[in-house]
């Protein structure tokens, strides 16, 4: 799709915008009949070079008459004038200087493309603010309906304490009549007589009054049940959802805490109404009657009071951190055996009652069925103290929670060795932590009890890596049950679900994810370019086990020795764009042909399994571009020299022994200082280069190291034949050598 074209679905508001770019000297009629042809050309390099400016302002006016011919055939004379118009308004502005015409349509373009990029990226962030808005009026909603049942508790605590007033007022009066019917004198008869009907009308208001708070009790509990299950089944299922892709290195998890709010609001209003039919319980036994509704309802309410409330309490324990090494942050529920973790609960229903009052028990693989029904399936010991009590004192909120921080696992030694018959390896044997805690509610213990989301334990620091992409694999395709023998048969995955998952892991760890260009690179890296899987499905084995392209590593090994790098050595460069990272050979030769000489670009090396990087300039040779790429600069490399620094002092040697950096411009036009400057190494205290005082006084004279790659002039066009110095073998020169002998050696054996 052109750019233009994508221009045209735009808001009016994005269009008017659009149109101020155009006038008569370029007028908008040329970029809509030549859209395509213009967009093809590189209008930036011609506003730098006469020639190219000159060659594509006649092939513009050629376009015209092709163009104006077209016209001609449909007898269109109206736009058969304007385009002869607009042919003789170009030549009259730009006949004479073709470059201002480069340029203006240069520019054009470039605002172009940044009306296109904001209308992209407010829509995104329309689209971001609708979801956060769905959310927030949902949470708004439960909220609302939270409180509704609050007030109607209250409402009902008014309806009992009248009832109460009028069941008091019959009492009395019952006991008074009663005191008076002995009385024989023909007054007081009457007025006994009087005082049974006005005693009989109560008895009537009292059972209407019964059985109006049993039914709102009831009614009550019904919508307690349905906003009960809507947090359980609905908001509590989609933050544990969230909570999985938080782990892997997506959006972080929000809302425990607003979720909080409406388990305690709502336990708190069942508490309310357990005291309520405490209360009607009580003026029951003071007076009752045939047919009262208090006798008839309170078992059942008081069962369904009863089920509510525990199933409540037992759905707000919950994982609030899952097991995670502090030595590994971002790498959660991968363990490793000897190294302490730390994992966090929380009981949602927040009611001060409870506060030291639940001891939870961490336990390793129970119930697991795998442990008697998998041949080879590792047990492990929890080690340190594996109990802890809930308190409010801990969290930073408030919250009713117990963190475990001082836990480690022991695998337990069988006799002999462990056995190689097992089905899984290592990293893709799963495992989980329970949580056990008992509730007493009305003198009976209720036992609570979550589980941690499936682990994987490794014994060496080594199967890290493979272990964080059975991590990423499980949660990336499971939302619901967790079965720890997902990987006897694991499922395969869209590209959509696993480049997205990609995406988070760097932008997890650094300010930025991928792009669509990258991402596009990956998956032609990991599918091919013929793409040989059925329906865009990659099998678990593609990702991390099959060794990627005749390599000795996987494709996932690979994205991970790139991180590594970037988090070490490149997080700067990576976070401001400087980094363009993937990109095959192909593009990166597409991109730079036709860029002014000596722009270059940096990408990730293809055959690295610790992750490398390297950059490729465009040389022109007899009106030729020609590729030079530098060997790669792994992790040993950049521990002695920054990366930045490498580039502002990279030389190359050739014709007369003249060292030169042939880097100028990074991709697209960017100066390489203004990239870069300000990330190189600040200068100690300066002094001459050959400052004997200061020799004198260290003993040494200061070197620098840099990067110098040796070529013979005739194979200097010949990226084949390019022969880099590493940074290594250049220091190791120098020491050896002097720059005279140096130069001797290079004069020798590349004569002028």
């Amino acid at each position: 799709m052109s750019q233009w074209y994508e221009l045209q679905l735009l808001d009016s508001k994005f269009l008017e915008q659009v149109d101020q770019l155009y006038d008569d000297s370029f007028p908008m009629e040329i970029r809509q009949y030549l859209a395509q042809w213009l967009e093809a050309k590189d209008w930036e390099h011609a506003a730098s070079n006469d020639s190219m400016a000159t060659v594509l302002f006649h092939d513009l006016l050629t376009q015209l008459d092709d163009q104006y011919s077209r016209f001609a055939l449909e007898n269109n004379f109206l736009l058969q004038h304007n385009i002869r118009k607009v042919k003789r308004n170009l030549q009259v502005h730009f006949q004479d200087d073709p470059i201002q015409l480069a340029l203006t349509i240069s520019h054009s373009l470039k605002e172009e493309k940044k009306i296109l990029e904001k209308a992209m990226k407010d829509e995104k962030n329309h689209i971001g603010s609708l979801l956060n808005n769905i959310i927030l009026d949902k949470q708004k909603q439960l909220d609302q309906k939270v409180k509704t049942v609050k007030s109607r508790v209250q409402e009902i605590e008014q309806e009992i304490k009248s009832l109460e007033d009028l069941q008091d007022e019959f009492d009395f009066r019952s006991k008074t009549l009663h005191s008076r019917e002995h009385e024989v004198n023909g007054l007081a008869q009457n007025e006994i007589k009087q005082e049974k009907v006005h005693l009989h009308n109560m008895m009537l208001k009292l059972d209407i009054k019964r059985k109006e708070v049993i039914n709102e009790t009831a009614s009550l509990l019904n919508e307690v049940e349905q906003i009960e299950g809507l947090l359980i089944n609905e908001e509590l299922v989609e933050w544990k959802r969230r909570q999985q892709v938080a782990c892997i290195g997506g959006p972080p998890n929000t809302c425990l805490d607003q979720l909080q709010h409406c388990f305690t609001l709502l336990a708190e209003s069942l508490q309310q109404v357990r005291q309520q039919l405490k209360k009607l319980e009580e003026l029951e036994q003071k007076y009752s009657y045939e047919g009262d509704p208090i006798t008839q309802k309170k078992q059942f309410l008081e069962e369904r009071y009863d089920t509510l409330f525990i199933t409540l309490i037992k759905s707000s324990f919950v994982v609030e951190r899952q097991p995670c090494m502090p030595t590994h942050p971002q790498r959660p529920m991968v363990l490793k055996t000897g190294v302490q973790f730390t994992v966090k609960l929380r009981l949602l229903v927040r009611l001060p009652e409870l506060n030291y009052q639940l001891r939870v028990k961490a336990s390793f693989d129970k119930d697991v069925i795998e442990k008697s029904s998998v041949k080879g399936f590792r047990k492990f010991n929890i080690l340190g103290t594996n109990t802890k009590v809930m308190n409010m004192e801990e969290s930073t909120n408030g919250s009713l929670a117990a963190e475990f921080r001082h836990l480690q696992l022991k695998e337990q030694k069988n006799t002999g060795s462990r056995t190689t018959e097992g089905p899984l390896i290592v990293t893709e044997e799963l495992h989980s932590i329970s949580f056990e805690t008992q509730f007493c509610h009305q003198n009976q213990p209720i036992d609570l009890e979550t589980t941690s989301l499936p682990l994987v334990v490794i014994s060496n620091v080594s199967q890290l890596p493979n272990g964080w992409a059975s991590i990423l694999w499980y949660n990336m395709l499971v939302s619901e049950s967790k079965t720890l023998g997902f990987f006897s048969n694991p499922p395969a995955a869209t590209w959509g679900q696993l480049s997205e998952v990609l995406s988070w892991q760097f932008s997890s760890v650094t300010k930025r994810g991928l792009n669509s260009e990258q991402l596009d690179m990956l998956e032609e890296k990991l599918l091919g370019p013929n793409n040989c899987f059925s329906e865009n499905l990659i099998p678990w084995t593609r990702f991390c086990k099959e060794n990627l392209n005749e390599k000795t590593f996987s494709f996932w090994l690979w994205i991970e020795g790139i991180l590594e790098l970037i988090k070490k050595h490149l997080l700067p460069l990576w976070n401001d764009g400087c980094i363009m990272g993937f990109v095959s050979k192909e593009k990166e030769r597409a991109l730079l042909k036709d860029r002014l000489q000596g722009t270059f670009l940096l990408r990730f090396s293809e055959s690295s399994r610790e992750g490398a990087i390297t950059f490729t300039w465009v040389e022109m040779v007899s009106n030729e571009s020609q590729f030079h790429s530098v060997e790669p600069y792994t992790k040993h490399q950049l521990s002695a020299v920054t990366f930045p620094d490498i580039i502002r002092n990279y030389k190359v040697m050739a014709a007369e022994n003249i060292p030169e950096n042939p880097l100028k411009f990074l991709y697209p036009s960017i100066s390489k200082d203004q990239a870069f400057g300000k990330y190189y190494s600040r200068p100690k205290d300066p002094s001459e280069p050959m400052d004997v005082d200061d020799a004198k006084a260290s003993g040494y004279i200061k070197t620098e190291l840099i990067s110098v790659s040796e070529v013979h002039p005739s194979r200097l066009q010949s990226p084949e034949n390019l022969l880099p110095m590493s940074v290594d073998v250049f220091g190791e020169l120098t020491r050896q050598l002097s720059p005279s002998d140096i130069d001797s050696v290079l004069c020798t054996a590349y004569p002028n």
